[in-house]
């Protein structure tokens, strides 16, 4: 056997084979021995294996030959920066860049978060580091959550990356993958912005809320509307169809224009053929919001002509043949007819006196204003939570709701008002002016007056 450098010729290393292969072979220290030249064969043959698995001469980068005793020839057929070797280098490393992927969820509450990713082909583990993550930006409400998940994959694998959750007000919380693999989640603030509308009309022959709605007046408005006139008109005998009304309110709106909660009434106008009236919401510091004329005077006296909305006249005070009795009485207050369940409220502030059942009357209600007058609620269906006597109430607080208990031929609400015991027209009284507002408070009423009015004429325009 010949020697041989084996630092040369028989090193592992293809890099070197290819730094110092030769140009031309000599066949000197040519092996004789038939069973040599096999063993030097196969050794070479080892090498060009190495080179295969290498992937060298599979990808055209290097070639490899045997010359006629064996040795392997190995040259560079392409240079690094040639066209071919960078094609065949950006292919393999595309191969390894990951795919990504955006998809969205739309989640009845944050709580099926976990569950929804892991349906999306997230492995359990990362779900359940995600929505832990995620969970106590997102405990603070328990509505419908959107949730756009950013997803990565190389082969099969799929893997989470990011969670943009968000409910209908933008508030929530991002949750994304650190450089340590962990879920991180960052809160999102709510981005909310307001907007005034506004909803013109004409009463039709049915009702003020089919014409308030056909009007665009949102449904939830119409009770509001109503008992801001509940001082100055009674809807049943003074507005007829043609009378012209309007409703300016606001509402909060999300970056995509989406409706968040319920609309604000700001103003109210109603138009008759003998009066009319602007109203405008104001909220004097310590006091809840109230309606105000465009001069800075309350609506509110000491009672409300109408303690029930929407509601028709169904009988007036005054000598009449009673429906069930069969003769002629004095019938001493005024009957609403209104579905049952119909809320019935104070028509002023005082103190519950009674509220219990008494014979014909049914489920009574009794309250002692602060100017010693006293009104008779009758028939209720039931009292609100809360009312039971000693209890001092607010005007316009909900008392209880129309019924048809004791002597009674439908659901209605029987009303009366008694002055010095005394059972008076409840239709016909007048009663005390409100406050008017002053100093600082009426200057803080203008510049709310002058805001609503201008969202008013830019609708208009």
């Amino acid at each position: 056997m010949v020697d041989r450098d084996s630092s040369e010729s028989d090193t592992y290393d293809p890099r070197k084979w290819s730094a110092g292969a030769p140009t031309s072979v000599t066949k000197s220290n040519t092996p004789t021995n038939l069973g040599e030249r096999t063993s030097i064969f196969g050794q070479h043959q080892f090498k060009v294996a190495l080179l295969l698995s290498s992937g060298l001469l599979a990808s055209g980068l290097m070639t490899a030959k045997l010359t006629s005793d064996g040795r392997v020839l190995v040259a560079t057929s392409r240079t690094a920066g040639s066209p071919m070797a960078t094609a065949i280098a950006g292919k393999t490393a595309q191969s390894q860049e990951p795919s990504l992927s955006r998809r969205i969820l739309n989640l009845q509450r944050p709580s099926e978060l976990r569950d929804a990713l892991i349906a999306n082909g997230i492995s359990k583990a990362d779900a359940e580091a995600a929505s832990s993550a995620a969970s106590e930006a997102l405990s603070k409400s328990d509505h419908e959550l959107h949730a756009a998940i950013t997803l990565s994959q190389i082969g099969n694998v799929v893997r989470l990356d990011r969670v943009e959750a968000s409910f209908l007000d933008s508030s929530g919380a991002v949750i994304s993958r650190g450089a340590d693999g962990r879920f991180v989640a960052t809160p999102v603030a709510a981005a909310l912005s307001t907007v005034v509308k506004v909803a013109r009309g004409e009463m039709d022959e049915n009702s003020f809320y089919s014409s308030a709605v056909t009007a665009g007046v949102t449904d939830s408005l119409v009770p509001d509307f109503a008992q801001a006139f509940a001082f100055d008109f009674d809807f049943q005998r003074e507005i007829h169809p043609g009378d012209v009304f309007e409703a300016a309110f606001e509402q909060s709106v999300n970056a995509h224009g989406e409706v968040v909660g319920p609309p604000r009434l700001l103003f109210a106008s109603l138009i008759t053929a003998t009066k009319s009236r602007a109203l405008y919401v104001f909220q004097v510091h310590g006091q809840k919001p109230g309606w105000f004329d465009g001069n800075g005077r309350s609506i509110v006296r000491s009672l409300m002509r109408t303690p029930i909305a929407g509601a028709r006249i169904s009988s007036g005070f005054g000598w009449r043949l009673h429906p069930v009795l069969g003769f002629m009485k004095l019938h001493k207050g005024t009957d609403f007819a209104a579905p049952t369940g119909t809320p019935i409220y104070a028509a002023g502030a005082g103190v519950v006196m009674w509220a219990h059942m008494k014979g014909p009357n049914g489920n009574l209600c009794i309250i002692k204003h602060d100017n010693g007058w006293l009104t008779y609620y009758l028939h209720m269906n039931r009292y609100a939570p809360g009312i039971t006597e000693g209890v001092r109430v607010a005007q316009g607080q909900q008392v209880g709701e129309v019924g048809t208990t004791g002597r009674s031929t439908g659901p209605h609400l029987h009303y009366e008002v008694h002055v010095n015991d005394e059972a008076v027209d409840p239709m016909s009284i007048k009663t005390d002016e409100g406050q008017t507002l002053s100093g600082d408070d009426l200057k803080a009423f203008f510049k709310e007056r002058n805001r609503i009015d201008v969202a008013r004429a830019r609708y208009a325009g």
